[in-house]
């Protein structure tokens, strides 16, 4: 309550105690206002109206982080068996030709195909298949392929398909020969593989505090994103800049792209040049299945069916991890609403030891198709309004991770290693870790290493992101 006190009414006491006569009003007009500006109303409490803020958590759930050493991390992954080739073209009735090319056959570079070589011929625009011999297999020209057929069904190419089409599909699945010939026309097949790499890129943040500041100490009672609580001081700042930091630690090699030729980044001058980092995304959509627009009806599984069958031309991982927004979240609640449990869905917790509570805790729904398990779970990082969840159409909806790990050859190591699908390679050695660094300079805060009033905590990290086996990989997009 205020009181109409003339001056000298007013008593100061001893004592932090609340007593009418040592209340100063500070809006009743009267001639205590002069100590307005030195007694503020503060709650000593920070209101948390935003809850938890940071963002990252993604990969230490799906992924593990490795030391490394180079500027440069490199691996190798295994391409197909079985031989194909896309974009074929029928030239005669007896004749097919292709481009020499790795974007035609996605296993082998070059006309592997032999005399003798039985192959399916498929057009995929009418659903038309033929199956015949190859009864000569040649490189025109050091980028074109001719192969003469023998079909086992109608005369010639143009009984099945009617007219010489192109767009064509085949595959060999297996062989035929006479009786007394011998093996000189059979081409010896060396395995392939498709190498990839990526770079680290360096990470640095900072926190500054003068020492005039420091010697100001204000308390403020926090409860941090880390899990401890309790009265805060200058630092609650740094606490903050920390916080952030590590969310960056994720979010790059998330977003990460790397430097295009003839690009603004690339452009710039310089010894050392910028050069990006390949993440998540990027990586996806370059490697990766890409689905747009994924709304199916309630009770309707058709549209996820065809996730499953494209997981079923790749690796065919069991289990699978859904990380989505909160619309696709929604959806796929939506979708699964109407199907009873047996052979259409159901409940799955293989991944976590078969304990829904394990599931449950960690923030994950599971459901079985066919012969997968799936895992759903709301991913933050797309719904926080500071990133991708700013806009209603981010561009991006969710993804699907592989669980497990992949069989892949180190070309450091000199030898075939089993690692996470998504893993984080960050530098380090014995005189030197970058996985997470922060030390202090200035002459404040117990730091004494420079004539500069006040402390800086300096954060530093260089890392890149590892997507092994991006083929089982499936972006959610607008």
């Amino acid at each position: 309550m205020a009181l109409n006190n003339a001056f000298g009414s007013i008593k100061p006491s001893q004592k932090q105690q609340l007593l009418s006569d040592n209340y100063l009003s500070f809006t009743d007009g009267s001639g205590n206002d002069f100590a307005q500006q030195y007694l503020p109303e503060i709650y000593e409490q920070e209101v948390e109206r935003y809850g938890n803020r940071t963002l990252s958590g993604f990969l230490r759930m799906v992924g593990a982080e490795m030391p490394m050493t180079s500027d440069q991390v490199v691996w190798s992954e295994q391409n197909r068996l079985h031989i194909a080739y896309n974009d074929v073209t029928i030239a005669t009735a007896t004749t097919l030709t292709f481009v020499l090319d790795a974007a035609n056959g996605d296993n082998f570079v070059g006309n592997v195909i032999s005399k003798n070589d039985t192959i399916v011929i498929m057009d995929p625009s009418n659903g038309l298949e033929v199956t015949a011999l190859v009864t000569d297999s040649v490189d025109t020209s050091a980028t074109l392929a001719t192969l003469t057929v023998a079909t086992y069904t109608g005369a010639d190419l143009d009984a099945t398909f009617n007219v010489l089409d192109a767009g064509l599909k085949i595959f060999v699945y297996g062989s035929e020969y006479k009786k007394g010939t011998g093996d000189a026309d059979i081409k010896s097949i060396t395995p392939s593989f498709t190498q990839y790499s990526n770079s680290p890129i360096i990470i640095k943040d900072k926190y500054a505090i003068s020492g005039s500041d420091a010697a100001q100490i204000g308390w403020v009672e926090v409860a941090t994103e880390d899990g401890t609580g309790g009265y805060l001081w200058y630092l609650k700042a740094e606490s903050e800049t920390r916080l952030r930091f590590e969310d960056y630690l994720e979010m790059s090699v998330v977003e990460g792209t790397l430097a295009a030729n003839g690009s603004g980044v690339a452009a710039i001058a310089g010894d050392v040049k910028y050069k990006g980092t390949e993440g998540l995304f990027a990586a996806v959509k370059q490697r990766g299945n890409i689905f747009a627009g994924f709304a199916p009806a309630a009770g309707v599984l058709t549209e996820f069916d065809q996730i499953l069958k494209n997981l079923d031309t790749q690796g065919a991982i069991e289990e699978n991890m859904l990380f989505v927004n909160r619309q696709l979240s929604l959806t796929i609640d939506n979708m699964l609403g109407g199907v009873s449990a047996g052979p259409n869905g159901g409940v799955a917790y293989g991944l976590f030891e078969n304990s829904e509570d394990m599931a449950l805790n960690l923030g994950f729904s599971g459901f079985r198709r066919g012969s997968y398990d799936f895992y759903k779970t709301d991913w933050k990082y797309l719904n926080d309004a500071s990133t991708r969840g700013a806009v209603a159409d981010s561009g991006i909806e969710g993804i699907l991770v592989p669980a497990g790990t992949s069989t892949v050859y180190d070309q450091i190591l000199g030898t075939n290693i089993r690692r996470p699908f998504l893993h984080v390679r960050y530098r380090a050695s014995q005189s030197d870790d970058r996985r997470m660094k922060s030390w202090l300079t200035g002459s404040v805060g117990g730091a004494y290493t420079s004539d500069l009033d006040a402390m800086e905590v300096h954060f530093l990290s260089e890392r890149c992101l590892c997507v092994q086996a991006a083929n089982n990989f499936v972006l959610f997009t607008d």
